[in-house]
Formats: C-alpha cells, structure tokens, sequence
C-alpha cells in the first residue's frame, strides 16, 4: 500500500484498486473479475472492464468503497 487511498472510482485499474488493499480482491472476484493477474488488470479501468463483464459499475463501486469506508474506520 503505497498510497493512502480513500476512494475507489471508475477510472482506476484493477490493479490500482489491488494497490490500495490486496483484501478488495475478494470483492472484484464476487463480481466475477478473476484478472488479477491478467496483462490487461493494468491497463483496463474498472469502467472498462464492468462493461466486457457486464457488471454494475456503481453497485462494484459502492461495495469497494464501503470496505475501505470501514476499514479507515476500525484504524482509527
């Protein structure tokens, strides 16, 4: 974790989101992402990459946001 990040959105990578918390995996991996490490995790946006899934962008990004959201929290 290189960078303090407290806010997951759709022009990220996956690869970037996975910087941020490798646990946050688990939750693009629920959607059905399984690319972690697939050449194009750093190159395709979460955008990007919901719409080859045909995946909710906005529900993705809500639950993403929401881990990191009580993840600050309970560091506090």
């Amino acid at each position: 974790m290189s960078n303090k990040i407290n806010k997951i959105t759709k022009d990220m990578t996956i690869a970037e989101v996975i910087e941020v918390d490798e646990r946050l995996q688990d939750i693009l991996a629920g959607f059905g992402m399984h690319c972690f490490t697939c050449p194009m995790c750093s190159m395709e946006t979460l955008e990007e990459a919901s719409e080859v899934h045909e995946i909710d962008l906005d529900l993705m990004l809500k639950k993403l946001n929401e881990f990191l959201e009580k993840k600050d929290a309970s560091e506090d």
